[in-house]
């Protein structure tokens, strides 16, 4: 996706992102932090982008890829913009109608009306042969 006649990029990014670059043969990623910084533009360099943790309002995060001619002069620039999304799989624990994410009665189980734990209901069955 870069431009013709692009031989470096340099990356910027949001304080909610880590952005870490790959290169062919190397086994540990190198972590993006410093602004300014120059990478070449090589066949098989992978730029992987994650957060850490929900995004606050949509599009609140983004990746900007700068790319650079021989010489260092700029060509163009490619971004995206991101959108961190919690997802969780809770229960209540209580079997109160809340479920909450800090209950004590997650790590047990407690047959009966004053019980407590979380029910699973799995369907095993095969609903199409």
């Amino acid at each position: 996706a870069a431009p013709a006649g692009a031989v470096a990029f340099g990356v910027k990014h949001t304080e909610g992102v880590s952005v870490d670059v790959l290169f062919r043969g190397h086994a540990e990623p190198e972590a993006v932090s410093s602004a300014g910084k120059r990478w070449p533009l090589d066949e098989g360099t992978v730029l992987r982008f994650s957060m850490s943790q929900a995004s606050s309002e949509v599009n609140d995060n983004k990746v900007t890829v700068s790319f650079y001619a021989e010489g260092g002069k700029p060509i163009n620039q490619a971004g995206v913009f991101l959108t961190g999304v919690g997802i969780s799989l809770d229960v209540d624990a209580d079997r109160d109608g809340a479920v909450e994410k800090n209950s004590p009665n997650k790590a047990s189980w407690a047959w009966g009306p004053e019980g407590h734990g979380a029910i699973l209901l799995v369907s095993c069955d095969k609903d199409f042969p």
